[in-house]
């Protein structure tokens, strides 16, 4: 999904799908904005909105920068093992961006503790030696397409197991594992 519907509610169009850099600079590009004096408010007030979505654009690639920072080895095999036809998880700028960093933290690594090792020790598995992402953690979800018998929790000792309907356009806050399937297929989205 492009940052663009993400900004616009969701709504799914026929537009181009644009990197913030690129909202960025049509948004400054405007017509209607070149028409405007520059004393004009409207001028400001759309100065202002610009600035915001800069903002958000710049938060929103932030946590996701940290994100592949935390989680890198995960993030390059779950990029990996997707099939040819499936859409990519990360931008291109994104997986180079995760591929220098496994390789700059390898070479680090290599240099400053690993060269001291013994002979057999002086190797290491990232996959194991970095955390996984807790897929059990809670997010905000909006249904795009009506879901029936989405199982939130499986079934325990002290309880039954939970089932929930969800409606075109409702709102939800699920354990991201229930739901990652449906967010892969477009059905919901985080928000």
């Amino acid at each position: 999904m492009s940052v663009a519907s993400d900004l616009s509610g969701g709504e799914e169009s026929q537009e181009d799908v644009l990197t913030p850099a690129e909202l960025i600079a049509k948004l400054e590009e405007e017509e209607n904005l070149q028409r405007v004096r520059k004393g004009d408010v409207k001028a400001s007030v759309h100065r202002m909105e610009i600035d915001r979505i800069r903002f958000i654009l710049s938060s929103f690639l932030r946590s996701r920068l940290q994100k592949i920072e935390k989680f890198y080895p995960h993030v390059l095999e779950k990029e990996k093992s997707r099939a040819d036809g499936d859409p990519s998880f990360l931008s291109p700028e994104e997986f180079a961006f995760a591929k220098e960093y496994l390789a700059n933290t390898e070479v680090y690594l290599q240099a400053v503790a690993l060269k001291h090792m013994p002979p057999n020790l002086q190797s290491i598995d990232m996959l194991k030696a970095v955390p996984e992402p807790c897929l059990d953690s809670f997010v905000f979800l909006r249904v795009k397409e009506r879901q029936e018998n989405i199982l939130v929790e499986p079934e325990t000792d002290e309880q039954r197991e939970y089932v929930v309907d969800m409606d075109e356009g409702s709102q939800h806050l699920m354990r991201y594992r229930i739901i990652a399937p449906l967010v892969a297929s477009g059905a919901v989205q985080l928000i």
